[in-house]
């Protein structure tokens, strides 16, 4: 076995990814908190059902959103839909790195007798994230809190966001003249033939 942080992985071929197991970065979390954890190609539909189910229960006070790399957005995702449909919900970010363990074989083949070449293991470190949602007021002083959103306003209906998403991504078009111009600047006044006015 190899080790390896290098690039040069053309001629392998990832055959397995583990994760190291680390404790979740808040202190005094109950034993039975409801941990998310997110994957690259997890559905956020199926996440969300079981996170849901959860926390609407009154005896589910807390829960944990993580994920690391790919997963980050679709994280941070999770969390705000969840903050969205349960109002109230205090919250805690922390930001790490997570340590990866990948096994590569490589897809060429030793001489004589047709005899594979070993495997290559690469250790990675990429960012991770992990977010509490409380029912429950949380310590103001910690690092990443964030206190409860008001409902009000913070959302635009759901055709009306993803209208704005789409036009976000796309580059709302800017008029040609401004509407109020700066102090100084000249405006342009086009008049029409005078022909045209009689």
């Amino acid at each position: 076995m190899q080790s390896t942080r290098n690039g040069g992985l053309e001629k392998f071929k990832k055959i397995g990814k583990t994760e190291e197991e680390s404790p979740l970065p808040f202190p005094e979390l109950p034993q039975d908190v409801v941990e998310m954890k997110v994957k690259e190609g997890s559905k956020i539909r199926n996440l969300m059902g079981f996170a849901m189910s959860r926390m609407e229960g009154e005896s589910t006070r807390q829960i944990v959103f993580s994920g690391s790399g790919r997963a980050v957005t679709k994280t941070i995702t999770c969390v705000e839909i969840m903050k969205r449909k349960v109002g109230g919900l205090h919250q805690v970010t922390k930001l790490r790195y997570q340590s990866l363990r990948e096994v590569w074989e490589s897809q060429e083949q030793r001489e004589p007798k047709g005899e594979s070449s070993e495997n290559l293991t690469v250790h990675k470190s990429v960012p991770s994230i992990c977010i509490l949602l409380s029912k429950d007021p949380l310590d103001p002083q910690q690092h990443g809190y964030q206190p409860p959103e008001s409902l009000t306003g913070l959302w635009t209906p759901e055709e009306d966001f993803i209208e704005e998403a789409s036009l976000s991504l796309r580059g709302a078009k800017r008029p040609l003249l401004s509407p109020s111009p700066e102090p100084g600047s000249k405006r342009l006044s086009v008049e029409p033939p005078q022909h045209l006015v009689d």
